[in-house]
Formats: structure tokens, sequence, C-alpha cells
């Protein structure tokens, strides 16, 4: 069985960044703790409204720093998997009848297609990496 993954590349996983955002609002809450014992109330509500954004960020960052596309040929199935956002779609194709197509010019995916099936991949890839890819399933593919 053959197999390739593309991943989106995110400098932090969601543990990584669940333990900075744990100390980011320890820091912020002790600061602002801090003002308030010194009579300054301003500040405890910018540091509510902070960590309100801050939150609202990592969590649209968490929901798609595990964005994968996966390909797997076994004999003559072809499985695309793609998990964008918690959700996962799988296709399976014949390898058969398969076929892939380049990417157009200026385009940033290229597609697999079986009869009106289309699927798009390729949006986590480096332009350079797109051909050796492409020319690795094609090889694979009837």
């Amino acid at each position: 069985m053959k197999r390739w993954q593309m991943r989106r590349n995110c400098a932090l996983t969601p543990r990584q960044l669940l333990k900075f955002y744990i100390v980011l609002v320890c820091l912020s809450l002790t600061v602002a703790t801090g003002f308030f014992l010194a009579g300054v109330w301003v500040i405890p509500i910018f540091t509510a409204l902070e960590l309100c954004a801050v939150t609202l960020g990592f969590l649209i960052y968490c929901r798609h720093a595990l964005d994968c596309e996966t390909i797997e040929i076994d004999e003559k199935r072809l499985l695309v998997k793609k998990f964008i956002g918690y959700k996962e779609t799988v296709y399976e194709l014949n390898t058969q009848w398969a076929k892939i197509e380049l990417p157009s010019e200026g385009s940033k995916v290229f597609h697999i297609s079986q009869s009106s099936l289309r699927i798009e991949l390729g949006q986590f890839l480096r332009p350079e990496q797109q051909i050796p890819l492409i020319a690795a399933v094609r090889a694979h593919l009837g």
C-alpha cells in the first residue's frame, strides 16, 4: 500500500497552543488584578476584551491546525481522505478509471477525477512539491 499525506504547515500543535494560552491568561489576569487592587478599574475591562479576542483567534487556529489530505493506493483502490475543520470526507475510486489532472496555470491545487466526481487536492503543498507527488500517484493509476 502506498500512502501520501499533505498537512497544513502550523507552527504550534493544539496542545502547545493550549499551554501557551494558559500562561497568557494567567499573566494577563495577574496584571489586571494588580491594577484593579490599585484602584484602576479600566484595565480589567480591557484585559477581558483582549482575552476574548485572543480566545476567538486561537479557537479558529485550532479548528484548522490538524487539517490534512491523504491519498492511499492499495491494488485497484484509490482512497482520498480530506480532514478539514474537524470534518472528514472519504472518497473511494478505482485506480483503473481515476485520472489525475495537473494544476492549471496559477492554480494552487490539482484534481483527481473519476466519472462525474472531481476531488480538489494539494492546497497544503508548495508548488515545487506538487509535480513529484502527481508523478508518484500517476504511476499507480491505470
